[in-house]
């Protein structure tokens, strides 16, 4: 199998890592119940525990670029913690650009400026931003940075009222107590 550019190999669906520097290399494999090995020219080059999750990932920090290594301890959920500390629709909007992206860590910059926006602002104005753009399902990190630019979030909101008619008198209407 090839080595694709994000320094995997798929095996049954499975995505297992490899050296980075293998990118684009033709491998051979071993696959056994418990076991993938990965080989080049007969050099073993990576080894996994077998996972029959397909659309899953087994990566080996080591065999990150080192830019991406330094980002190996954080994931999805450390990113909606630290988030939540800002509060709720901060966690949910940073909730929503991870689960927009096939994979969370392409969302991981976004989410980290997301979070820098309230020392920029305040954190009560990017709770304010991030409600305005969770209402309006536009969730990205633009829609955000865009609502406190131009200060949408000071802005008095608007108050839908429904309005209540009084139920028309008519005799091909039969009404709510028909039904019972």
């Amino acid at each position: 199998m090839r080595v694709s550019i994000d320094y995997h190999v798929e095996i049954d669906g499975h995505y297992y890592s490899v050296p980075y520097q293998l990118r684009g290399k033709q491998l051979d494999a071993r696959i056994t119940a418990d076991s993938i090995e990965c080989f080049q020219q007969r050099k073993r080059v990576a080894s996994h525990l077998r996972s029959f999750h397909k659309g899953r990932h087994s990566t080996i920090a080591a065999h990150m670029p080192k830019g991406h290594q330094e980002y190996a301890d954080w994931t999805p959920e450390r990113l909606i913690r630290w988030a939540a500390k800002i509060g709720p629709r901060t966690a949910a909007m940073t909730e929503a650009m991870l689960a927009s992206r096939q994979h969370p860590q392409q969302a991981f910059r976004s989410a980290m400026g997301l979070i820098r926006l309230a020392k920029v602002y305040t954190p009560e104005r990017l709770e304010a931003a991030c409600d305005l753009a969770l209402n309006g399902q536009a969730t990205s990190y633009k829609s955000v940075k865009s609502i406190l630019t131009t200060g949408l979030d000071q802005q008095p909101r608007q108050q839908h009222t429904l309005l209540i008619t009084a139920p028309i008198a008519h005799d091909n209407i039969r009404g709510g107590h028909y039904y019972h």
